[in-house]
C-alpha cells in the first residue's frame, strides 16, 4: 500500500468518527433527512428560564442536557461568533467564529443554574482548547454565555473552585463570555441523537459520551434517560 493510498484511508476514518465529517451531508442525503424529521407539538417555552454552552458537536451536547431532570427543551445552534448570522457551513469553515452551541430551556423549580454548570463540566473535558474528542476547531471550544453578571460570578466562581480543587490536572480553558445571539442550527441537526441512533458518529462518540455521563451522574437523570 502506497503512502497517498494510506493517506487516503485514514482521512475516511478521521472524517467517520468527526463531528464535522458526520455532518457533510450531500444534498439528496439532507434532502431524505429533513423529510425523516418528525414534527413535534411546540412547548410553551415562555415560562422557562434559558442558558447557553458550548463544549464541542452539538449532537452530543444537545442530547446530555435532554437526558437531565428539569430540562425541557435544548436547541442546538450556533454563538459567540462576529457575523450577524450563522449557519452549518459557515461556522465549521471558520467564517463567523461562532461556537457549535445549545439553547437550555430549564424549569427552575426543578433544577438551578449551579446544577446545570455541573452538567456541563461533568460532560466534557474542559482542557482542551478548540477541541473536544475528536473534533478539532474553535466551533468545537468550550464555553459558557452568561446571561447576566449573577450568572458571570457563578459561572466563574464554579470555574475557580473547580480548577483549585485538582479534579483535572491541566488548566480549564472554558470561556466564560457574554451572551450575545443564538441562532438555530439547521432542522437536521435538531434532535440527531435520537432521530439516527445507529450513525457512525452517534454510535462511536456521542452515545458513549451520553452513556460516561449517565453513569457518573444518576440521580440528575430523567425515569425516561436511565441506564438499564
Amino acid at each position: 500500500m502506497n503512502i497517498n493510498m494510506i493517506l487516503s484511508v485514514v482521512m475516511v476514518v478521521s472524517s467517520y468518527f468527526s463531528c464535522s465529517g458526520s455532518k457533510t451531508v450531500a444534498p439528496e442525503t439532507e434532502e431524505r433527512v429533513l423529510e425523516e424529521i418528525v414534527v413535534q407539538p411546540k412547548k410553551d417555552l415562555d415560562t422557562l428560564h434559558r442558558a447557553y454552552f458550548a463544549s464541542g458537536c452539538f449532537w452530543c451536547v444537545e442530547a446530555i442536557f435532554e437526558s437531565v431532570i428539569g430540562v425541557e427543551e435544548v436547541i442546538s445552534g450556533y454563538s459567540g461568533g462576529r457575523a450577524t448570522n450563522a449557519n452549518y457551513k459557515a461556522v465549521s469553515a471558520g467564517w463567523t467564529n461562532h461556537a457549535e452551541a445549545v439553547e437550555v430551556y430549564y424549569d427552575s423549580t426543578m433544577i438551578d443554574y449551579p446544577t446545570l454548570l455541573q452538567v456541563f463540566f461533568g460532560s466534557h473535558d474542559p482542557t482542551t482548547l478548540n477541541q473536544q474528542g475528536p473534533d478539532r476547531g474553535p466551533q468545537y471550544r468550550s464555553a459558557i454565555f452568561y446571561l447576566n453578571n449573577k450568572e458571570k460570578s457563578i459561572a466563574e466562581s464554579y470555574k475557580s473552585q473547580l480548577q483549585e480543587s485538582g479534579i483535572f490536572s491541566k488548566n480549564i480553558v472554558t470561556e466564560v463570555v457574554p451572551f450575545e445571539a443564538f441562532y438555530d442550527a439547521e432542522d437536521y441537526h435538531q434532535d440527531f441523537e435520537r432521530r439516527n441512533p445507529n450513525q457512525g458518529y452517534v454510535k462511536a462518540v456521542s452515545i458513549p459520551r451520553l452513556n460516561k455521563f449517565k453513569k457518573k451522574f444518576p440521580d440528575l437523570l430523567k425515569p425516561s434517560a436511565q441506564l438499564h
